[in-house]
């Protein structure tokens, strides 16, 4: 099924690992086959992975994008997922982490980012934090 990508002008994102922008007018791009893609707005760069559900989130990214980086990069997600699950009480989080384990097993990274982005928002919401639609800053470049 084709992916089409609706673009503001500037914007960048990523497909299969080559950092690709849009030029100075709105654009729309239709992806015939399977690819990994991810917006600017959902690249997290590694100083930006500062709180525990982004130290989660962070590897998953990775492994998305890039598949020699799987190996280490899952070590470092079980890591820090289980970290996680040790400290948060709340059933529903709890699922949720149990949800992303399930799609990263299963070699679904963008379904498991999309999960992590619940456990961000959860996560800021506990640290009072006034945006948590603004938990993965958009940066000014992608890569």
């Amino acid at each position: 099924m084709p992916l089409k990508l609706s673009l503001r002008p500037g914007e960048k994102f990523v497909v299969n690992g080559a950092v690709v922008q849009n030029g100075d007018r709105r654009a729309a791009l239709v992806l015939q086959n399977k690819a990994s893609v991810l917006r600017e707005k959902d690249i997290m760069q590694p100083d930006e992975a500062d709180t525990p559900a982004k130290r989660i989130y962070f590897p998953v990214m990775l492994m998305y994008l890039d598949e020699q980086a799987k190996d280490k990069a899952h070590a470092e997600f079980a890591a820090r997922l289980a970290e996680f699950m040790g400290a948060v009480r709340d059933p529903a989080v709890l699922s949720e982490c149990v949800g992303v384990s399930k799609e990263v097993m299963a070699g679904e990274y963008y379904r498991a980012l999309m999960r992590c982005r619940r456990l961000i928002a959860y996560e800021a919401e506990r640290l009072g934090q006034a945006d948590v639609n603004q938990s993965i800053p958009a940066r000014s470049h992608a890569g």
